[in-house]
């Protein structure tokens, strides 16, 4: 998607190799009108295979995940990072490795959002290991519900992710394809890598 790249260009800030920082327009302060144009972007990509539910985990997939739910005319669906202390009972509970913050946390998805006729629509900000998205897919699966696909705002491609992914059937979109990130470089995969 050229308006993100284009963002990710002016706005980016790649501090190494592995960290590329977006909190000017995707997961501090939020740009809307481009949050609504990568909704349009995803119900166009993901149109006419009977999704029923968008699912994102908080918090910085929320945004995306709720442009694209409003795009699509269906309900959104945020998986927790940690288990409410008054909405704790009937949950499916993963545990899920976090590349940036060096830890782990618990994810975790009620059972009464989420059931075996639902055919489901994951949206996230970054694709990079893929733990954050095997992690949803593990609830996703518990709950006995479909997997249409992933759409990812920013994959780093040359990290496993979406392989991982792949390797279990999952389709994957992403709107912006970063081939190589150091200190204050930013390259995107070309058309023709692809």
């Amino acid at each position: 998607m050229k308006l993100l790249e284009e963002k990710i260009l002016a706005e980016g800030h790649a501090l190494d190799e592995n960290i590329l920082k977006v909190d000017s327009f995707i997961n501090h302060k939020v740009d809307p009108q481009l949050m609504k144009e990568i909704g349009k972007e995803f119900a166009e990509h993901f149109k006419n295979q009977g999704i029923t539910k968008v699912i994102t985990i908080e918090s910085s997939g929320i945004a995306p995940a709720l442009t694209t739910a409003i795009e699509m005319n269906i309900p959104l669906v945020i998986l927790k990072k940690q288990p409410s202390q008054v909405l704790n009972q009937d949950l499916y509970h993963t545990e899920v490795a976090s590349f940036t913050k060096g830890t782990s946390y618990e994810l975790t998805l009620s059972m009464h959002q989420i059931d075996e006729n639902d055919h489901v629509l994951i949206i996230d900000d970054f694709l990079a290991n893929g733990e954050a998205a095997t992690g949803a897919l593990r609830l996703i699966r518990k709950a006995h519900a479909t997997i249409a696909g992933i759409g990812v705002l920013i994959e780093k491609a040359f990290q496993p992710g979406r392989s991982k992914l792949e390797e279990q059937m999952i389709p994957v979109y992403s709107l912006a394809r970063i081939s190589k990130l150091g200190k204050d470089l930013i390259e995107f995969v070309s058309e023709h890598q692809e």
